[in-house]
């Protein structure tokens, strides 16, 4: 078997980021088409990830194409994947793919990212459904209120790249610059700075990051963590001193540890919200008005389990209902073969022995397996996925 090609290093290193279906694979091949491209593992893992070479009007990149996430906290390979490599990976800058329809929701990522990385550009992708729906962003207000640079395309269209690759050679060639910081609440503001100071030693541009899932206790990330960096925040006294004071504060004020995450979630998504309030212009009547309506039936807490229960019971009558039609359609035509298939061995003087274990061993079970299962698995895998969807 050939084994997938280790990402090359002798250009610098770019990853792609984003939450899952923003068009962040459209931009990777449309950096990349015609070029240089691989896929592989990533070791230890069976997630794949793609790379290849992207030129610039200034120099050449290796963009690599990592697994989509809504956040750093991963709880599937896929995040973890894409956690280890934004936060420990030997990449020069990290660029953040956002969906342009739904920016609000992409920036919980971005904010993150800010958090765990000093180099990044944010790209604003799919403007043009954007406009067909009447939304309007301000990129400039935008990479003012991030402190980074944002460029806007609609990946399929080459012609909206160029932008974005002029800021990409920006953020590569010039100096790392302070950017956003995301405002917790009071309490875990001050349980951050009492561990900050501590582990400032050991990552200085990172360290709010590293503190906070410090905080957090996340086996999964400190893991990775020691792997990377070949340091265990637990053996630190001064760590671990700093770390047992902030949480006698937080249990002070009434944060235990099953509710910090919840914290911290709200306060990346107050500061989303404010963000996009202040760049993101909606049209007077929501193009997804109808759509919250619904959200806000079948996933109220009266009607949510009803529909729900409705819903599947539906697809379950439909697909029973729906495939003992089909089945029975099916057994008839597979089984009007069966005596064809016999005189033709017959015809052809194969033996008894070999004639019986083809046509009604083989062919005969196969034809049951095939009429019995398929049109169930037929009927109600695309009824299940319309309904996730």
């Amino acid at each position: 078997m050939k084994q997938p090609k280790a990402i090359p290093d002798h250009y610098p290193v770019i990853a792609l980021a984003g939450n899952p279906n923003v068009g962040k694979s459209t931009l990777f091949n449309s950096l990349t088409t015609g070029k240089k491209q691989h896929t592989g593992n990533w070791i230890g893992k069976t997630t794949a990830n793609a790379w290849g070479i992207c030129h610039s009007p200034a120099r050449d990149y290796t963009l690599v194409d990592i697994p989509g996430t809504y956040s750093l906290s991963s709880r599937s390979a896929e995040e973890e994947v894409a956690r280890d490599f934004i936060c420990f990976g030997a990449h020069q800058a990290v660029v953040i793919v956002c969906d342009a329809t739904c920016l609000e929701r992409n920036l919980n990522l971005v904010l993150q990212i800010l958090e765990a990385t000093d180099r990044t550009l944010v790209c604003v992708n799919l403007l043009d459904e954007a406009e067909k729906k009447n939304i309007t962003i301000d990129l400039d207000q935008l990479s003012d209120l991030l402190c980074v640079p944002v460029a806007g395309t609609s990946a399929r269209k080459k012609s909206t790249l160029s932008s974005f690759l002029e800021r990409l050679d920006d953020i590569t060639e010039g100096p790392a610059i302070p950017h956003y910081q995301v405002t917790y609440c009071p309490e875990l503001e001050k349980a951050v700075s009492m561990v900050e100071p501590a582990v400032k030693n050991w990552l200085d541009t990172t360290s709010r990051f590293l503190s906070l899932r410090l905080l957090e206790d996340d086996p999964s990330f400190l893991r990775s963590f020691t792997n990377a960096c070949q340091l265990v925040p637990s053996q630190d006294p001064a760590i671990a001193d700093c770390l047992k004071t902030a949480w006698d504060h937080l249990n002070r004020k009434g944060i235990f540890k099953d509710i910090l995450k919840d914290r911290i979630v709200s306060g990346l998504i107050d500061n989303a919200e404010t963000i996009a309030s202040l760049c993101v212009k909606l049209p007077e009547r929501s193009y997804n008005e109808t759509d919250r309506k619904l959200d806000r039936i079948l996933t109220g807490r009266l009607a949510a389990y009803p529909a729900m229960a409705g819903l599947l019971a539906l697809i379950f009558w439909i697909t029973l209902v729906g495939a003992n039609d089909l089945s029975a359609l099916l057994s008839r035509l597979f089984f009007s073969f069966q005596p064809v298939l016999d005189q033709a061995l017959l015809s052809l003087h194969f033996p008894d022995w070999i004639r019986d274990a083809f046509v009604h061993g083989v062919y005969q079970v196969l034809a049951w397996v095939v009429s019995v299962m398929l049109p169930p698995m037929a009927i109600f895998f695309p009824l299940f996925t319309l309904l996730e969807d």
